[in-house]
């Protein structure tokens, strides 16, 4: 299950970088989709970080932290692609995203539940 979370973040990342390059290239067909496919990432992302939570003996506060900043990163990629589109200003959400992704990462690889803690 934590491998499957894992690709699907990492693949949600790919994803997002290059959406915002084809938006960024005036390739707006592209985007959408590659948006649209994103969209099913962030569905097998929530989905497996929920049964990977169910699997958890005891909840702590931690996991409970790691699963709501998660999910403030899927809103992030969200409201900076739609940004992106509209021309908006995104350097307030940009800096969300690298301080919320930081501290998933962080969350998420030292919590016990992690693929590097044995």
């Amino acid at each position: 299950m934590i491998h499957g979370h894992i690709t699907g973040w990492v693949l949600a990342l790919i994803l997002f970088v290059v959406a915002l390059f084809l938006i960024k290239g005036g390739k707006a067909k592209g985007a959408k989709i590659v948006q649209m496919i994103l969209r099913v990432l962030y569905l097998v992302i929530i989905a497996t970080g929920v049964m990977m939570l169910t699997q958890v003996f005891k909840i702590d506060f931690q996991y409970i932290l790691k699963a709501v900043v998660g999910l403030w990163v899927i809103g992030l990629f969200e409201m900076i692609l739609s940004r992106v589109i509209n021309n908006r200003k995104t350097s307030v959400f940009w800096i969300q995203f690298v301080i919320a992704l930081a501290l998933v990462l962080y969350l998420g690889f030292s919590l016990p539940m992690s693929f590097m803690n044995p």
